[in-house]
This record gives structure tokens, sequence and C-alpha cells, in this order.
């Protein structure tokens, strides 16, 4: 009989394309056996290996992101559900988050926030989750993204706080936002990527054109309506946009400064006034 070491290096072994094989293997036999990650570690030889792990490891061999897999993704202070049809959320989308909350220190922080293309509810939810007396709308072109982010919200307890619009970036809002969050496509349309993102992830959320800006170019005119006296937005960029996008945001006659994240890769534009 299989035992969970030998589950877990055999997977391991099948996932050398991963960066993160053995963690891999780890959260799929954890889902297999419905528990976490934590608990699957602290008790691993007492487990027998069920039969559902085979399958999973062949479709992560497949390269399936493991959050599809597992049909959860851990974000900020929250947990997530996602699936086909949704940007996956990453740990480096967090500096926006970080940002935020040193632009807020020592105040009350924000009252209203706008998400624009929020997904699964990533940027939305987790600054409702660290802001409780906030409320929020976010906007998204993908139904399928929408219908995420709804239950997402229900789940977390917040959906009373929480509206989700479908919408292209803020062509139908007319009012303004103490926090603005966006993680718009910035990736340009020749790129190559790995096989688990441009098989299995929105192309409508990854690529913007030739050179990455598209949506730059509209989310930068439509910010200073947006901005409420003293607030802040945090856009998300490519790490080599800090450039090039901070100046279609100036152009506009707003103030930016370029935030980088734990990699220390350009990530976020902090966009003032």
């Amino acid at each position: 009989m299989t035992t969970p070491r030998d589950a877990l290096r055999d997977a391991a072994a099948r996932f050398a394309f991963s960066p993160t094989a053995r963690l891999d293997a780890e959260l799929l036999l954890a889902h297999a056996l419905g528990i976490d990650r934590n608990r699957l570690l602290l008790s691993l030889d007492d487990h027998d290996v069920p039969p559902a792990f085979a399958d999973l490891v062949d479709r992560r061999a497949r390269h399936e992101p493991v959050a599809y897999l597992t049909g959860t993704r851990a974000f900020w202070t929250i947990d997530l559900e996602v699936g086909p049809g949704v940007l996956i959320p990453r740990a480096d989308s967090e500096t926006l988050i970080e940002a935020a909350v040193d632009h807020f220190a020592g105040t009350i922080g924000p009252r209203r926030i706008l998400d624009l293309g929020s997904g699964p509810g990533t940027l939305l939810l987790a600054a409702l989750d660290q802001w409780p007396a906030a409320t929020g709308q976010g906007v998204d072109a993908s139904p399928v993204a929408l219908d995420y982010a709804r239950r997402n919200a229900t789940a977390l307890g917040i959906a009373d706080r929480a509206r989700f619009a479908h919408g292209n970036w803020a062509d139908d809002i007319a009012e303004t936002f103490d926090l603005i969050l966006a993680n718009p496509p910035y990736i340009e349309t020749d790129t190559t990527l790995p096989d688990e993102v441009a098989r299995y992830e929105p192309a409508a959320a990854l690529f913007a054109g030739s050179d990455g800006l598209d949506d730059y170019r509209r989310i930068a005119t439509q910010l200073p309506a947006l901005l409420a006296p003293g607030a802040v937005a945090c856009v998300e960029i490519g790490a080599t946009q800090g450039r090039s996008a901070a100046a279609l945001f100036r152009a506009a006659g707003l103030s930016v400064t370029v935030r980088r994240d734990l990699g220390d890769h350009d990530r976020c534009l902090v966009v003032t006034p």
C-alpha cells in the first residue's frame, strides 16, 4: 500500500514544472482528505491515501492550477472560492492592500471602496475585512467572476456591505470613493505565459494590448472624477511598468508613487489627487 509520504514524493516528482511542487502535492492531498494542510502535516502517518488523490495529481500534472483543483485560494486575511473563468488571486496583489493600510494609518480608514475589475472579489472583500465599517462596490465585465464574487461575499458574511455590478471599469459610476483598488489586465498580447496560466485562466483578465497598457489608459482618465478628498487609488502593475503606467496617471493630473512587492519588483501605483 502506498503511504502518504510516498504519495507526496511521487506527486511532487510529477510536478517538476512547478516551483512549489511539494506544496502543490500537500495541498492536493489535504483537499482529497477533506482537511487543511497544517492538519495533514501534523498527522501525515495517520491517513490512508484516498482514491481521489490520483485524479487530482493527474490533473495537476496537466498543469491545471492548484487553486482550481481545490476550489479555494487564501488572500490577505480571507479565503476565496475560485474556479475556471476567474483570475486566481496572487500574493503579489496583497501589495495593494498594504499600500492602502499605510495610506489610512492613524485614521478611521476608508468608508467607501471601489474595486475595478474585481474578479472573484479579491481586493474588495479583503479591504472590507480590513475595515469593518466600510462599504464597497466591485465592477467586472465577466458574469462568471461576478457570480464568484457574490458567493464569496456571502460566505464571508459581508454581502450586506459589498455590491457587485457588471460593467466596464468606471464607465457607469457617478460617485466618489475614499479607496479605489484595481488589478487590470497588464500583460502584452504576444507574451508567452506558463501553461497553467495560458491554458486555464481567462485571457480577458490577463492581456491588455501590444504594450500591456490599454486598460491603464482608460482607468487613468476616469480616476480624477472618482477620488474623494484624501482618497487613494492602488493600482496593480507589471514588474516593468512602473514608469510607463505611472506616466499615464500623471498625465491625468494625478500624483503617483510606485510601491514594490516582497520580491522587490514594481507592483503598485499609489495614486492620489
